[in-house]
């Protein structure tokens, strides 16, 4: 086999059941993508995902209604998007490998990729926040709200600051891409309880929750860029469906904010964190670990079905600390955590892990490892808002009835 990604011919033959002249005439009708391998032009080898989608196929089409049951489970994709790719265990954001990005750009020219589709695109209000981010009853409510964690003022204060936008009713993609930037920089400054947005959102997050460590603002400005976006995940599948109906930008993040608040999405955080404070007070991390896996308890933070080698939006972000911060208490129980759990089950750290690490070395502020999220993932809902509306049709899946069937009222004499 020339690479994990694809497959020699007599693999690919043998994968779906066919003969080679049938594997061929799939290609030849678009069917599997081939290329030349190793430079030699009477070799070539075959996309393992072609391949794969096509072997789903012809099991869906044994079993249609259980296929339908799978497809919102891990399953078969369900709907189209250019935004991201994820195959051979890395992360694409319109083809551009998304660790690459977090080492070489701001978090708002990756927003800009990912809304018109171009590192070089520009897109108003983005790089250059203007004007008060706030009305008089806004500042108000918030100066109510002050002390609650980033998370909750954001669902507080957007749906007030949504009333007053009206030109979020303009559903054109340059418009909702100009929505995207105000709502983006709306929510960095409610992060940081300021008025005064900055070009550099990072810069500011970090001038705020890291003022004496200029360091963190890169680290802050990777994990926006990881967070922002990964396919149909449930937030991203809410924006989706809301946006289908027509609802605004402002909407449409709003249904995306309470789904990430979900324990089995981005409150996953809080479950790290808790593991961490659970650990470091044991004193003995392997001890700590054992003892969840006796109870039948999963180890938060760690494993993920999309990375069977493990997350690389983890695996970053764990490696940028090692890098900066190795002295500190963080990312020592980090190490010592991971270690074990490698040891005992095989699992490597995920995203919720490592954002949980980084709020940790930094010393964030509480409630700032979901923040993040909410902030970088808040770029990907914007971007799947832009495809919904561009699509301009309803989501409305049909369901399979599994209740009582219809029967008659019995009237007592």
């Amino acid at each position: 086999m020339s690479s994990s990604g694809y497959l020699t011919a007599k693999e690919a033959a043998a994968e779906l059941g066919i003969t080679l002249s049938t594997l061929y005439s799939y290609v030849s009708r678009g069917l599997i993508r081939s290329e030349i391998a190793d430079g030699s032009k009477r070799t070539h080898r075959y996309r393992r995902e072609d391949v794969e989608s096509l072997k789903v196929r012809q099991e869906q089409r044994l079993n249609p209604a259980k296929a339908v049951e799978d497809a919102l489970h891990w399953g078969t994709p369900v709907m189209e998007s250019s935004i991201t790719l994820i195959v051979d265990n890395r992360l694409y954001y319109r083809g551009l490998d998304v660790i690459e990005l977090a080492q070489t750009q701001p978090v708002e020219v990756v927003a800009a990729l990912i809304w018109a589709g171009d590192l070089s695109a520009a897109v108003a209000g983005l790089a250059e926040p203007v004007g008060e981010p706030f009305s008089p009853l806004v500042q108000a409510i918030a100066l109510q709200v002050y002390d609650l964690p980033p998370i909750e003022k954001f669902q507080i204060l957007l749906p007030l600051v949504g009333v007053d936008d009206l030109a979020a009713y303009d559903l054109r993609p340059d418009a909702v891409a100009q929505t995207g930037a105000r709502i983006l920089h709306l929510l960095v400054t409610l992060a940081v309880n300021g008025v005064s947005p900055q070009k550099n959102m990072a810069v500011q997050l970090q001038q705020r929750w890291a003022a004496d460590d200029p360091n963190a603002a890169a680290l802050i400005n990777a994990a926006l860029i990881l967070c922002a976006d990964h396919e149909l995940n449930v937030s991203s599948f809410t924006a989706h469906c809301v946006a289908s109906a027509g609802a605004t930008p402002y909407q449409a993040v709003i249904a995306g904010l309470a789904a990430l608040q979900g324990v089995k999405h981005g409150r996953s955080t809080e479950r790290v964190e808790a593991f961490l404070n659970e650990a470091q007070a044991a004193g003995q991390v392997e001890a700590a670990v054992a003892a969840r896996l006796k109870r039948g308890e999963s180890i938060p933070g760690f494993g993920h079905p999309l990375y069977p080698a493990g997350d690389p939006r983890g695996r970053y972000l764990l490696d940028l600390l090692t890098a900066h911060y190795s002295h500190t208490s963080a990312v020592k129980l980090a190490d010592q955590v991971n270690a074990a759990v490698l040891g005992f089950i095989g699992e490597r750290p995920n995203v919720d892990f490592g954002l949980t690490v980084l709020a940790r070395a930094l010393n964030l502020p509480p409630g700032s490892p979901i923040a993040l999220f909410a902030l970088g993932r808040t770029i990907g809902w914007i971007g799947h808002i832009i495809e919904q509306y561009q699509l301009d049709r309803i989501i409305r899946p049909r369901a399979r009835y599994v209740g009582e069937q219809p029967k008659r009222i019995e009237n007592e004499e």
